[in-house]
């Protein structure tokens, strides 16, 4: 078969599987490349060299990045910084939104989105907003930050590392913040004013995601607590937890008042998800006397138990079971559907509590059958004590490499080197933050835009595009491409949208001889801001939370994408001339 003809084929049967994802889509990449190998269309040297490319290293290590800024807690004390400085409801959220623009423009928008989360669903809780009104505008602020800088998403570096094969400069670190900061900007005002008119008003569904805990928290020497009210603490309205008792000697407090006083050494029964609990504890100097007393080496865990039935532990309080003793680990926490008011300490265990236990891993594992791990959360423990460091190293990666006074990918490699070596992340952890599913349909399809140019393919299809759209004119053309990438981003990965729009968009306008740039940023505009539908990975992660329907993405999403357009086409050119 004619090496043209094989490579369409291939080209649409690829097409066809991304869309219906009857393969995942790093299985599909992976047979593509296969077929490419076995058809000769490629050598071995070309069609690997993906693997090793810039582009795949600086994604890895971002990735690595990213998890070091969240393992140290970073963003989520940007997130409770800003709920302490606005009283209103609507300025809260306005001003969360904003700022998880601004984070996304430098780290993962699904990322952003899953640390934000709890933050935007507590605030919501409290200023008696229904869930859905605040959850979907913060899968879209994530969303809408990306197209900020080089790295705000995944298809911006991969656009940009598919450019030297077609004879086209990378993009700049801040190039796309032209047309980036505008959509962003005027996004933004449409989820401040417009969304909230289209949204439907549902609360939560957050139980499995942000499960309610009891913990007994002491006050400890220099806390951030220590002579202030409840009410000037914030624990409610900024931290996300409920105080249920304050215990100050052999007294106990139940449901104390907002203008309670607290003390070094009083101890409260605070309500809240896990990740409010932990946050708690490393930013407000308030400790668990269980986990202080614990003599753990080496590797320690935190995991959810559930107390099965036969469980010694059934009709005792952990102190008369010896907990600790017994099992070598402290109880952070417990989680129960009905949940009684008082103390964790008096609490009797019964049969389907949930325990939010810490200890070593080996004790951990020989936990028994009658407590079940439901999941290991020692990944969600965050250290305020190393941000500063993991600031430095994340700023400084982008600062040289923006500043171009190093390569990008060496930049953050050299980065992810000195996490390691500085042990802010575990070797196994990096490891394990890597998307690897991105990797390899990036390296994939780098080595099959190698192919579809070799063989002339890229010639063949733009030469037809380029006599039906030769009428439309360069804003027709720049139109079309736009639209197509959009509904292409709807069924398929964006990266994979982008990297098959690329080569047709370089290809037909250097036929009708305009300056492919302007359309390279169109497509890479498009494809990073997918709106319509929940199946951009940010909007999955609030999809059951907010309790949305298909129909609420495309009634909002619609808009937002409408509004993308028209910035779009009115920005570019202007930067970009045709």
């Amino acid at each position: 078969m004619d090496p043209v003809t094989l490579i369409l084929l291939l080209f649409v049967v690829a097409l066809v599987l991304f869309a219906t994802e009857w393969l995942p889509v790093d299985v599909t990449a992976l047979g593509l490349l296969s077929a490419l190998l076995l058809f000769g269309l490629l050598t071995p040297r070309e069609a690997f060299a993906g693997f090793g490319s810039d582009t795949v290293l600086t994604l890895a290590s971002l990735f690595i990045l990213t998890r070091v800024l969240l393992r140290a807690g970073v963003i989520e004390w940007i997130g409770a910084a800003l709920a302490r400085r606005s009283h209103s409801a609507t300025g809260t959220l306005r001003g969360l939104l904003g700022s998880v623009a601004g984070v996304s423009a430098f780290t993962s928008n699904t990322a952003t989105t899953a640390v934000f989360l709890p933050v935007v669903a507590g605030m919501a809780r409290r200023a008696g907003l229904p869930a859905s009104r605040a959850l979907m505008p913060l899968a879209f602020a994530s969303i809408l930050g990306g197209t900020i800088t080089l790295i705000g998403t995944t298809t911006n570096l991969v656009v940009s590392g598919a450019l030297p094969a077609t004879g086209q400069k990378p993009l700049g670190f801040f190039e796309l913040a032209w047309v980036g900061v505008p959509v962003a900007v005027v996004g933004l005002a449409y989820l401040f004013f417009v969304a909230p008119r289209l949204l439907p008003a549902r609360d939560a569904q957050l139980e499995d995601s942000l499960r309610a805990y009891l913990a007994d928290l002491t006050v400890a020497p220099g806390s951030a607590l220590e002579g202030v009210t409840l009410r000037e603490s914030g624990l409610g309205r900024d931290h996300g937890l409920t105080v249920v008792a304050v215990r100050r000697g052999e007294e106990t407090v139940y449901a104390p008042p907002a203008s309670f006083r607290l003390l070094e050494g009083d101890t409260l029964t605070v309500e809240g998800p896990t990740e409010r609990i932990l946050a708690g504890k490393n930013t407000l100097g308030i400790v668990s006397k269980s986990e202080q007393k614990l003599q753990t080496g080496g590797d320690v865990r935190l995991v959810e138990v559930v107390v099965m039935p036969g469980s010694p532990l059934l009709g005792r309080t952990l102190r008369e079971a010896r907990f600790r003793e017994r099992y070598g680990a402290s109880v952070l926490a417990l989680h129960r559907r009905a949940r009684q008011v008082e103390r964790l300490g008096r609490l009797r265990v019964q049969v389907g509590d949930v325990l939010l236990v810490q200890g070593g891993a080996e004790r951990i594992d020989a936990l028994g059958d009658h407590l079940v791990v439901l999941g290991d959360l020692t990944e969600r423990q965050s250290d305020l004590r190393r941000a500063p460091l993991a600031v430095l190293l994340f700023a400084g990666a982008v600062l040289l490499g923006g500043l171009g006074v190093l390569p990008l990918g060496v930049a953050v490699v050299v980065a992810v080197a000195l996490s390691l070596a500085l042990r802010l992340i575990s070797p196994e952890e990096a490891y394990g933050a890597v998307e690897w599913p991105v990797i390899v349909l990036v390296a994939c399809m780098l080595a099959f835009g190698t192919a579809f140019e070799a063989t002339g393919a890229a010639r063949v299809l733009t030469g037809a595009l380029s006599g039906v759209l030769e009428p439309l004119g360069p804003y027709g053309l720049l139109a079309a491409l736009f639209v197509v990438t959009v509904a292409l981003t709807q069924p398929m990965s964006n990266q994979a949208a982008a990297l098959v729009m690329l080569p047709l968009a370089i290809g037909t306008a250097k036929a009708l001889g305009y300056d492919p740039r302007p359309f390279i940023i169109g497509i890479t505009v498009a494809a990073s801001n997918s709106f319509i539908t929940p199946l951009e990975p940010s909007c999955m992660l609030v999809y059951g939370p907010g309790r949305y329907t298909f129909l609420d993405f495309v009634r909002v999403g619609a808009g937002l994408t409408l509004l993308t357009f028209v910035v779009s086409l009115l920005i570019i050119p202007r930067i970009w001339p045709f």
